[in-house]
């Protein structure tokens, strides 16, 4: 068996479709669950920004889904797909997520 073994059309387009999506959806389910622990209690915009920015980086990362979708459904495809800006832009969002969220859960 060979290593020029190449997975049916749509089938790789699909998965990385789905990786992109199912990333937005844990942003928005870690939003979700930093806006429900501020509930019990007064919660200033401080406490909030964690929530909305985790928020942001869901639709962000679920508009690069999209971009990511029309990309790879062109045929022939481009020349360059390669997501690694995207990749590096989501990231650094995390990185920032956990350090806004850190530092919001200290004061």
């Amino acid at each position: 068996m060979s290593g020029d073994y190449q997975p049916p059309p749509g089938q790789t387009e699909d998965r990385t479709i789905l990786a992109w999506t199912r990333t937005s959806f844990a942003f928005l389910a870690n939003g979700a669950l930093l806006m429900i622990r501020n509930l019990h209690g007064p919660a200033g915009p401080l406490q909030l920004l964690p929530a909305y920015l985790a928020a942001a980086v869901a639709l962000g990362t679920y508009l690069i889904a999209v971009h990511r979708q029309r990309t790879l459904q062109q045929r022939p495809l481009p020349a360059r797909i390669n997501p690694r800006r995207s990749v590096y832009v989501i990231g650094t969002a995390v990185l920032v997520l956990i350090v806004v969220t850190t530092v919001a859960q200290l004061i």
